[in-house]
């Protein structure tokens, strides 16, 4: 009878510990300012805007998707994602990436783009009745 309170305690405190380290690792926060995104060592979401003027590169034999961004202050920082070219990149009015800066670049894991939207002028058409 022992044994299986033994068993559930040990059950449980595995649960808690796993759940605390999931939440710890889930606890990312956003970033708007990339010299505090340099600093910082572990996971950020870094919000900006891409830099059409150096334009983008998709290399095909590494799977990587490169460009650079700017934040609001006007620092710039390159972004390294191992992937393919999100849609709507082209058109993005902000774009979302979530990853670490290490070695002279920011290397996501994420990118999440924001595109213009048709109700964004503040004009909704109404149907006459």
């Amino acid at each position: 009878m022992n044994n299986k309170y033994i068993f559930g305690g040990v059950i449980v405190t595995v649960f808690l510990g796993l759940m605390i380290y999931l939440f710890t690792q889930t606890n990312i926060q956003y970033e708007s300012d990339f010299t505090r995104v340099v600093k910082v060592d572990k996971t950020v979401k870094a919000t900006g805007s891409w830099v059409k003027a150096k334009n983008y590169e998709i290399d095909k034999t590494n799977r990587t998707f490169s460009f650079y961004m700017v934040d609001e202050k006007g620092n710039e920082m390159k972004v390294v994602y191992e992937g393919t070219i999100p849609n709507n990149f082209e058109s993005a009015t902000s774009v979302v990436v979530t990853g670490k800066y290490e070695n002279g670049s920011f290397h996501a894991k994420d990118i999440l783009t924001k595109c213009p939207s048709k109700y964004e002028d503040g004009q909704v058409k109404s149907s006459s009745l």
